[in-house]
């Protein structure tokens, strides 16, 4: 009976169920199968625009650069990039690092000068153990003594008597084993690993330093060897020497200066280094050519701005190193303008008045400088700018000089003044050598202090209020206008530059204060001009009547080495538009994002090893970022 009953039940059900689906089929048949054409329901196959940010560090010294290995750099690229990549390294003191998130790129740019000299004493390789300037070296590494090691090797080169500069027996294999591994730890679409090199000019200590990047793998990037202060000072040999490097190889090469700061007036100088002649249009378009990024912020100060030179800039006086460069000669006011960004975005409005050409229309980012072989930006984990300035409660942690040492008294720049700083953030579609590169060479690039924000930006004739909320915001800015890096030109009549901005904290970092838009222009009189305004903000604060916006409040605990993110806000956009706008004016707009304060690192270190705080410097700060410029011409 009951067997009788459940294939009954099981009878009824199957037919139900038969039933069931040949209603659907008659439903299936009756659908309409009109094809959509060459539409494709997916839009996401069309777009080729860039959609991702990705973080890195463009200036990393390994124990390869002979300032770094050494004075005790013990490890080369491939801990470099372990530890870019995420991975738990020992540092060259012992001491465990991390990074709270892996880097998404890195160029290793170890100093083209004697490159692979120090690895090569550390095993005391015939080449070095052959001449008697090499077995001093040898000795004083050997016998704990890096420090006259160093101070022998530089002298030697300064005097023209390093019988080592230049010897290709130590040059090839570093240079060998440096490409090789940038190819080994290169996984595209997961990390990136450039290969490069930083050619170190520094004339009389003035720093003229470039990194040079290779878009290629090793087997062009080896048809050459580094290009050093030893075969040329002047920055057009560099480019010279890049060209040729195009030419014979087909590959593809970028130079990005940094240090501005230190070079004593001579990174944006108006006359050539080598013939002191002033610039003309042939100059302004290969210095665009080679070096179309310029690194603004790092570890050896910051270098977008100077009150001197922004005084209507509240938050222009930010780690500033403004005291000398690394040779003799003191800082002087004159010196200045011919060192920071900001100064030289508006002379070089000037100059594209004068040439039809501008010689300063960079692109912005920021990179480390840390001789470590440790990328770290964060203020609670930061390893310093050399091995011997490593996290300790040693003094000498916040007291060794770093800058100015052959200057006057007064002149120096001290370890405890060091940023943790910075990062170069890049707008690109894929993590790839190609895509990153090329969105370098497009200047689709930020800078940041060391902070993970993202900001986008974008600029054109007709953007409106509304754009800013649509679901496809990139699509219709990269329609309707040009991102950061790019230029307007021509203002249709009745038109003023419209913009759309979008800034979102890091997500393991501080609350947004405001967004800024930093204008400078050519003026009816051919001066130029600037202007700071505050587009965006958190909280209900308004401009005062001096138009300066009140400050976001301070949550720091400096004796705790902690701080609330119960002020400022995690993200901000606006549209804004020009309200002074002059068709006739050269200008360009780039946007600063201000978080709200948080510990330096010099408040850290003091809670974590209990030392005294130094007060020469400030207990807190408010990391920031700096977009790329987008720049109008008038037509003609």
């Amino acid at each position: 009976m009951f067997r009788l009953l459940l294939f009954t039940v099981l009878a009824i059900n199957l037919a139900a169920a038969d039933a069931s689906r040949a209603d659907a089929q008659e439903a299936i048949t009756d659908a309409p199968t009109t094809s959509p054409g060459s539409r494709s329901y997916s839009p996401y196959p069309e777009e080729t625009f860039p959609n991702r940010v990705f973080f890195g560090d463009t200036h990393l010294h390994t124990s390869y650069s002979t300032d770094s290995g050494m004075i005790g750099n013990t490890l080369g690229p491939e801990e470099a990039y372990r530890f870019a990549r995420g991975e738990k390294v020992t540092s060259s003191t012992g001491l465990p690092a991390q990074l709270q998130r892996p880097l998404d790129f890195l160029v290793v740019a170890d100093h083209a000068e004697s490159i692979g000299a120090a690895p090569a004493i550390a095993k005391s390789d015939p080449v070095i153990m052959e001449t008697e300037f090499g077995r001093q070296l040898h000795g004083f590494v050997k016998a704990g003594q890096p420090d006259k090691a160093y101070d022998l090797w530089l002298k030697a080169g300064a005097a023209g008597e390093n019988p080592l500069a230049g010897d290709k027996r130590l040059i090839r294999p570093a240079w060998q084993h440096i490409a090789e591994t940038a190819d080994e730890y290169n996984e595209p679409g997961r990390f990136t690993a450039f290969i490069g090199f930083e050619w170190t000019s520094h004339p009389n200590g003035k720093n003229l330093h470039r990194v040079v990047v290779f878009r290629d793998a090793k087997d062009k990037a080896l048809q050459v060897l580094p290009l050093s202060r030893d075969d040329t000072v002047d920055p057009e040999k560099l480019w010279e020497w890049m060209a040729n490097y195009e030419k014979a190889t087909g590959g593809r090469l970028l130079a990005i200066p940094h240090n501005g700061n230190l070079s004593n007036g001579l990174m944006f100088d108006d006359v050539t280094l080598a013939t002191k002649k002033p610039l003309d249009q042939d100059y302004a378009k290969r210095r665009m050519r080679w070096e179309p990024l310029y690194e603004v912020t790092q570890m050896k100060g910051d270098g977008e701005t100077h009150p001197a030179l922004s005084p209507n800039d509240e938050f222009a006086d930010f780690e500033n190193w403004d005291k000398s460069s690394f040779g003799p000669e003191p800082k002087t006011p004159d010196m200045l303008p011919r060192e920071y960004a900001r100064e030289a975005l508006k002379r070089g409005l000037a100059y594209d008045a004068k040439l039809g050409a501008n010689p300063f229309k960079f692109g912005m980012i920021g990179s480390t400088d840390s001789h470590t072989s440790l990328s770290t930006t964060e203020e609670n984990n930061f390893f310093g700018k050399i091995v011997l300035l490593e996290p300790s409660a040693d003094p000498i942690r916040f007291e060794e000089v770093i800058a100015g040492r052959p200057a006057p008294k007064g002149s120096q720049m001290f370890a405890r003044e060091t940023s943790a700083s910075g990062l170069a953030a890049v707008w690109a579609r894929e993590n790839t050598r190609e895509a990153l590169w090329d969105a370098m060479a497009r200047k689709e690039v930020f800078a940041t202090t060391g902070t993970r924000l993202k900001v986008r930006v974008f600029a054109g004739w007709d953007f409106g209020e509304e754009d800013l909320d649509r679901s496809d915001f990139a699509k219709r800015g990269y329609e309707g206008g040009v991102p950061m890096g790019g230029d307007l030109t021509d203002a249709p009549a009745g038109k003023v530059p419209t913009f759309l901005i979008r800034a979102i904290r890091d997500v393991d970092g501080a609350n947004l204060d405001r967004v800024q838009i930093i204008k400078g222009w050519l003026d009816a009189n051919g001066e130029t001009q600037e202007k700071v305004y505050d587009v965006a903000w958190s909280g209900d604060r308004k401009p005062g009547t001096d138009g300066k916006l009140p400050a976001v409040g301070n949550t720091v605990d400096v004796e705790e080495a902690s701080y609330s993110n119960g002020i400022g806000v995690p993200a901000l956009e606006v549209f804004w538009q020009d309200p002074e706008f002059d068709p006739a004016q050269r200008a360009f707009y780039y946007v600063r994002v201000l978080e709200i304060p948080t510990p330096r690192w010099t408040t850290f270190d003091a809670k974590f090893f209990g030392v005294k705080r130094p007060e020469d410097v400030p207990s807190t700060i408010q990391e920031r970022a700096y977009t790329s410029p987008i720049w109008y011409s008038p037509k003609g």
